[in-house]
């Protein structure tokens, strides 16, 4: 999906709830999802959207053998260590920064575009930062709590945030278009692949599917923005990569 149209999506999606907040569809029973109407709506939309994806990620993870799944992960992870890297410097650990920026030339280089992780193996570890933390550590509020169709779960603040990862996406500025649209599309399916294991615990373990996901993912951004420091309680069973928990 183009950058352009995903931001006519989420300006949409902002008027709508704003308009649901105002005409009283909105619930207050969390103060920090003021909105839940309308998120429960989307995650609605996005749980009938799961009903294709979710075959399609059982059907790769079947078929595609252990090294290339591997493979295909290492592929994107090294894209985005580029962005890591950026926000690191921007949220003032420069250490870690240098640590990244090492870890693409390696796995660039030595790791064949990424597709070996050689350098976890060579002692330098692996982050995850994007514009959101960078936001949180700089001590902007996290805002209320949104569901967005296809993203996921996002504060608002995140939301901002989620619009300036999306502009640094190497992929999305690929300007060969089935290229793009067929690596954007691996990528998904690959990330739903690897949360597959998740998904009978969330289904045995809620009693409300939307509250756990919504506690575990602001509980995990929190853990986040604080480097880990506030732990996710009651919630070491739930996996958030790129903003969407299971």
């Amino acid at each position: 999906m183009k950058i352009q149209t995903l931001k006519r999506a989420l300006a949409v999606s902002s008027l709508t709830a704003t308009v649901l907040g105002l005409t009283g569809c909105a619930t207050a029973n969390n103060p920090k999802d003021p909105f839940e109407g309308f998120n429960r709506a989307m995650f609605t939309v996005n749980e009938g959207i799961d009903v294709v994806v979710k075959p399609v990620a059982q059907g790769y993870d079947a078929a595609a053998p252990a090294p290339v799944k591997a493979g295909i992960g290492n592929f994107f992870g090294n894209l985005s260590d580029i962005w890591t890297a950026f926000n690191n410097f921007l949220q003032g650990k420069g250490s870690e920064g240098v640590s990244d920026v090492g870890r693409v030339l390696v796995n660039s280089t030595i790791g064949i575009a990424g597709l070996f992780d050689v350098a976890t193996d060579m002692g330098m570890e692996k982050h995850a930062e994007d514009f959101g933390q960078t936001l949180g550590k700089w001590g902007v509020g996290d805002g209320p709590y949104f569901y967005w169709p296809i993203i996921g779960p996002r504060t608002t603040r995140d939301t901002f945030g989620w619009v300036a990862d999306s502009y640094a996406d190497p992929v999305l500025h690929i300007h060969d278009v089935p290229v793009r649209n067929t690596l954007a599309g691996i990528r998904f399916i690959d990330l739903r692949a690897s949360l597959l294991p998740t998904d009978k615990i969330i289904e045995q373990a809620a009693f409300d599917k939307y509250n756990y996901i919504r506690d575990a993912y602001l509980q995990h951004r929190r853990a986040e923005i604080n480097d880990g420091q506030a732990s996710v309680e009651g919630r070491g069973d739930v996996e958030c990569k790129q903003g969407r928990c299971y």
